[in-house]
């Protein structure tokens, strides 16, 4: 049976267009571009600075389903072998409500947020406190607790 394959410049059937351009504002709420916000940082052209960075390019991660950096920044103690995005699941907005140590001088640190969603257009949130720490010199996410 011949494989199908999709004519240049269309998606294949059941791919989606990313939402998410270099030039559209990033995911995280930060004012910057997704090119020059969490977008270098999911190239691995920079690395977080803060807990509450990393927290941010993660939120932006699960936005445009990258897997290769959501476990690339996640601790090996705790890290899951794949990334299972849910396709009815659509991250729509983050809000950082809190922030402790997690600075360049740290070795650890939380970051208290909400994450808001739609699943099957139905609205929702997550309200977590997630736990980070340097590991091998670079912010890692090690563990969470949900607030809500």
């Amino acid at each position: 049976m011949p494989r199908r394959t999709p004519r240049p410049g269309r998606p294949a059937a059941g791919a989606r267009t990313p939402a998410v351009t270099a030039e559209s504002p990033c995911p995280c709420g930060l004012s910057a571009g997704y090119a020059q916000c969490c977008g270098r940082l999911h190239a691995g052209t920079v690395a977080a600075s803060s807990c509450e960075s990393l927290m941010r390019s993660r939120y932006a991660a699960f936005v445009v389903r990258d897997e290769a950096y959501l476990l690339r920044t996640w601790h090996p103690d705790t890290r899951p072998p794949a990334v299972d995005f849910d396709p009815a699941m659509r991250w729509v907005r983050l809000e950082v409500l809190e922030t402790t140590e997690g600075s360049p001088f740290h070795t650890a640190g939380t970051v208290t947020f909400r994450a808001h969603y739609t699943d099957n257009g139905r609205p929702g949130s997550l309200h977590e406190k997630s736990r980070f720490v340097r590991h091998e010199g670079a912010w890692v996410y090690a563990t969470a607790v949900f607030v809500d």
